[in-house]
C-alpha cells in the first residue's frame, strides 16, 4: 500500500491497558499525516490487507487511527507448547548480529573499587549479557586507569616508606596508604612535588626500576579487581588499561593536525566546535602545551584500537553522568575524523547513589564506602535473615543463600531505577521479600520449585494447554512479552525494562497462584498448570541470570 513507508518504525507494543487488546500500534498516525491522508480511512485499508487471523481477533480501530490486536486463546497455548519443548523461550536470536564493544567498570590501580563502581560495573555487565543471549558478537573491555600523574606519587611513597608486611597483608590499603601521604606532603612541600614529577617521568621514559614497581602495583591491583569481579560474576575479554595507548597517541596528535580537525591555539593542540552550539563554548585540548596527552587524546587512540582490531557496528560506553561533556567532545572529534563510518558510539551514562539522607552514599566516618565491604555486608544482612527463617539448613547452605540473595538484592536494586536518575541505597528496601526487588523474584522462583518437590514431578511432561481462566490467560499473555523486553533493553541500554517485566510476571504469577490449584487440580487443568509453572520459573530464571543475578530452589 505505501511501498516508501520506512516498515521498522512499524512498531507494535503491548497495550497499555488491556481492556483494549493485547497489542497495540499507533504507526499508521504518522504514515498518515506525512502524505495527508485520513488516518482512520488508511487503518481501515491496513486492516482489509492485513492476514492476522491465525494469531488474533479481528483487529479494532480505535481513536485516530490505533491498530488494537487481541490474541486468540489457541495461538497463545501454541507458543506455550513451544516454549514447554525448548524451542525458544519467547525470545528469538537475530540473524543480523552486530558486534558491539562494551566499555565498563574501568577501576584505578592502587586504589581500593569503591561503591562508585558498582553501577558502571552490574550495567556494562548487564547490557554484556542481554545482547549476547539476543546472539550478538560482544566484546568486554575494562579500561583501566594505570597511567598519569598519580604514579610518581605512589613511587615517591613506594621508594622512601613502603611496608612490605603490611603490602602483603593488604596490598590496596597499603598503596592508598602510600598514596595520601605523598599527596598531602605534596601539598606542603613544592619539593617532594618535584621528586614526584621527576619519578613520573622516569617512568614514563622507560626507566627499568620504575616500571617494575609500576608492574607490581598493576598485578596487586588485579588481584584484587579479580576477586571483586569473581564475586560479582563479572567477566571480560579484554583489560586494556591507558599505558597499553601511550605508543599511539603521538599518531592520533599528528592524524587530528593533518585533517585540520584541530589546530594550535596558546600553544597547545585544539579541537573547537563552533558548529555544534552545546560544544561551542566547550573546546577539547588533546596535546597540552608541554607535549602531554590527556584522557581525550587516550580515548581517541582507544577508539582507533577498537576499529582496527574488532570492527565494530557500535561501541558503548558505561560511565557515570559527570563524564557527558567528555564523550560529547570525543564522539564529535569522532565523527570529523572518520566522517563515513557507521559505527554507534553511545554514552550510556547513569545517576549517583545516594545514602537515606539524600546526601552521596558515605561510611558514618563520612568515608567512601569501599565496594567488598559493601559486598560483604549485603551477603551478613541476607544471612542473619535466612538462618532466622531456615534454622534446619546447614551453616554451608545458609551462607551459599545469603550469597545469592545479598549479592543479587544489591544488583537488582542498582539495576531497577532509570539509570539516569539518581537513587537512595536502603538495605531495608532492597532486601524485602514484598515489593519491587530481587528477594521477591527470587521466592517467585523458589516457589515454583517447591511446588514441583511437593508434587513429586518434574517438569516438560506438558504437550497442550487449555487455558481457561482468567488468571492463566493473563501470566500466558505477559510470558509472551519477555523476548521484546530483552529487545527494548538491548536498544535504549535501561535495564530497568527487564526488572518491571519480571516484576510484574511475578505478580501475574502470584495472582495465578492464589486462584488456580496446581496440584490438586484435575489432570487436565493440572498439566497446563504445571506447564505455566515451569515457564514462568524458566524465564524467571533467565531474566534474572541477564540482570547478573542468581537463584536458589531454598529460601
Amino acid at each position: 500500500m505505501l511501498p516508501d513507508a520506512d516498515t521498522e518504525s512499524l512498531l507494535v507494543r503491548p497495550c497499555p491497558d488491556t481492556k483494549f487488546g493485547d497489542y497495540q500500534t499507533n504507526a499508521l498516525m504518522g504514515l498518515a499525516k506525512a502524505r495527508k491522508l485520513n488516518p482512520r480511512q488508511l487503518a481501515t485499508d491496513v486492516i482489509a490487507k492485513l492476514d492476522v487471523a491465525e494469531w488474533c481477533e479481528p483487529v479494532e480501530i480505535a481513536g485516530a487511527g490505533f491498530l488494537n490486536f487481541r490474541l486468540k486463546s489457541v495461538a497463545v497455548a501454541q507458543t506455550l507448547v513451544g516454549a514447554e519443548r525448548g524451542e525458544h523461550l519467547f525470545f528469538e536470536r537475530t540473524s543480523k548480529p552486530r558486534t558491539t564493544v562494551v566499555d565498563f567498570s574501568s577501576p584505578n590501580i592502587a586504589k581500593p573499587m569503591h561503591v562508585g563502581h558498582i553501577r558502571s560495573t552490574i550495567l556494562g555487565d548487564c547490557l554484556a549479557r542481554t545482547m549476547r543471549l539476543l546472539g550478538h558478537r560482544v566484546i568486554t573491555d575494562n579500561h583501566i586507569g594505570d597511567w598519569g600523574t598519580q604514579f610518581g606519587k605512589l613511587l615517591v611513597g613506594w621508594k622512601q616508606n613502603l611496608d612490605r608486611a603490611a603490602l602483603q597483608a593488604d596490598p590496596i590499603r597499603e598503596m592508598e596508604r602510600l598514596y595520601k601521604a605523598v599527596n598531602a606532603a605534596c601539598d606542603a612541600d613544592p619539593a617532594v612535588l618535584e621528586a614526584a614529577r621527576q619519578e613520573l617521568v622516569k617512568l614514563q621514559s622507560g626507566n627499568e626500576e620504575n616500571l617494575a614497581i609500576w608492574r607490581e602495583m598493576i598485578a596487586l591491583s588485579q588481584r584484587q579487581f579479580d576477586e571483586i569481579y569473581g564475586r560479582l560474576g563479572v567477566k571480560f575479554d579484554h583489560t586494556l588499561g591507558e599505558s597499553f595507548y601511550n605508543p599511539r597517541l603521538k599518531a592520533v596528535v599528528e592524524d587530528l593536525r593533518a585533517r585540520g580537525v584541530a589546530r594550535e591555539s596558546e600553544g597547545a593542540l585544539v579541537v573547537f566546535f563552533e558548529e555544534i552550539p552545546a560544544l561551542k563554548d566547550h573546546p577539547a585540548i588533546v596535546q597540552k602545551s608541554d607535549g602531554a596527552a590527556n584522557y581525550t587524546t587516550t580515548d581517541l587512540a582507544t577508539l582507533e584500537h577498537r576499529l582496527q582490531t574488532w570492527q565494530p557496528d557500535e561501541i558503548v560506553y558505561v560511565t557515570d553522568g559527570r563524564q557527558q561533556l567528555h564523550f560529547q567532545q570525543l564522539f564529535a572529534i569522532f565523527r570529523r575524523q572518520h566522517p563515513s563510518l557507521a559505527t554507534r558510539l553511545a554514552h550510556v551514562w547513569f545517576g549517583s547513589i545516594l545514602g537515606e539522607d539524600g546526601k552521596p552514599f558515605k561510611t558514618r566516618s563520612g568515608e567512601t564506602v569501599k565496594l567488598a565491604d559493601l559486598l560483604d555486608e549485603a551477603e551478613e544482612r541476607a544471612f542473619k535473615v535466612i538462618a532466622e527463617k531456615n534454622p534446619e539448613l546447614p551453616a554451608e547452605r545458609q551462607r551459599e543463600i545469603a550469597r545469592i540473595i545479598g549479592l543479587g538484592a544489591v544488583k537488582y536494586a542498582d539495576l531497577l531505577p532509570n539509570r539516569q536518575s539518581d537513587y537512595i541505597f536502603s538495605w531495608d528496601k532492597m532486601l524485602a521479600l514484598q515489593g519491587n526487588t530481587a528477594p521477591y523474584l527470587q521466592y517467585a522462583y523458589t516457589r515454583i520449585q517447591s511446588i514441583f518437590r511437593k508434587g513429586g514431578v518434574t517438569s516438560g511432561a506438558t504437550t497442550e494447554f487449555h487455558l481457561v481462566v482468567p488468571e492463566e490467560i493473563a501470566l500466558a499473555k505477559h510470558l509472551l512479552n519477555f523476548g521484546l523486553s530483552l529487545e527494548a533493553v538491548a536498544a535504549e541500554h535501561r535495564p530497568n525494562y527487564l526488572c518491571n517485566y519480571l516484576y510484574e510476571l511475578a505478580g501475574h504469577f502470584a495472582r495465578f497462584y492464589e486462584a488456580c490449584p496446581v496440584l490438586k487440580a484435575a489432570d487436565a487443568e493440572r498439566s497446563t498448570r504445571l506447564g505455566l509453572c515451569n515457564v514462568t520459573a524458566r524465564v524467571l530464571k533467565q531474566g534474572l541470570d541477564t540482570l547478573g543475578i542468581e537463584v536458589s530452589d531454598q529460601m
